[in-house]
């Protein structure tokens, strides 16, 4: 497989799994493309000590109230950018972010950005 096609597959993958509740699925697709690390990164907020963690946070706060649609997705070389849309499942509107990723030497960087 082909490192785009890896990354496609991340990212569809993660996506997918956050939107029917498949959270060992979720967790599954970042342990498949971090074996040598993970770092993630909410833009304009300190900088948190644990990537799990964090995932487990966003995880039990969000995927409960947010579904993704993907607006955009841009992968060039080992990098990625996401446009997303939060959707709120009740409809009553959502939140918009950028997410850019970085995979190198079995290494992930996320980097949130978040509209407020």
């Amino acid at each position: 497989m082909s490192a785009k096609d890896a990354i496609e597959q991340f990212l569809h993958g993660q996506v997918e799994c956050w939107n029917k509740g498949d959270k060992e699925g979720f967790f599954a697709h970042y342990r498949s493309v971090s074996p040598a690390g993970l770092s993630i990164e909410y833009v304009g907020r300190p900088l948190p000590t644990d990537p799990w963690q964090i995932l487990e946070g966003m995880w039990e706060n969000q995927q409960p109230r947010f579904r993704v649609e993907v607006k955009e997705t841009i992968i060039n070389g080992e990098e990625a950018a996401c446009h997303h849309r939060n959707a709120l499942r009740d409809g009553s509107g959502g939140i918009e972010t950028m997410e850019l990723y970085r995979f190198q030497d079995g290494r992930l960087w996320v980097r949130y950005f978040i509209k407020v």
